[in-house]
């Protein structure tokens, strides 16, 4: 299989009002948006965050309906510091602290409006113990 691009999907229950978060607080360029449907480009071509409104008959039953729970997506940046230091002014709903992992992340998570998990992360240099303990080093 030959992957052209790649596309992450949430069931909401209002396509405006989450578009228009997603694309304020995360700086995405929505590609379309129509009352069912929605999709924003993450900087790269061919790479995309989309939203169906719940209950649209292009979602396979008996997914249609159901909770976004358990999902989540990850955004690489150039500094988490930074965007948690923004996102933060911004009011944005922080469910984890910024925090530097021993396996090379430096990373915080957010929350959007229907609850959906985002974790910002740059990466970083893991530590030597950590490598070293993962047969890496």
């Amino acid at each position: 299989m030959r992957i052209n691009g790649f596309g992450a999907c949430a069931l909401v229950d209002d396509i405006a009002e989450t578009t228009a978060w997603w694309k304020r607080h995360l700086q995405l360029t929505v590609t379309i948006e129509l009352e069912w449907f929605s999709s924003l480009n993450v900087g790269v071509p061919g790479y995309e965050m989309s939203f169906v409104k719940r209950g649209h008959e292009s979602t396979p039953e008996p997914w249609r309906t159901q909770a976004t729970a358990g999902s989540m997506v990850g955004l690489m940046v150039a500094d988490a510091a930074a965007e948690y230091e923004r996102l933060r002014g911004e009011g944005v709903k922080i469910v984890k602290e910024l925090v530097d992992e021993e396996f090379g992340q430096r990373h915080f998570y957010i929350e959007d409006l229907n609850g959906f998990l985002i974790d910002i992360i740059e990466q970083i240099p893991p530590s030597p113990e950590w490598l070293a303990a993962n047969g890496l080093a």
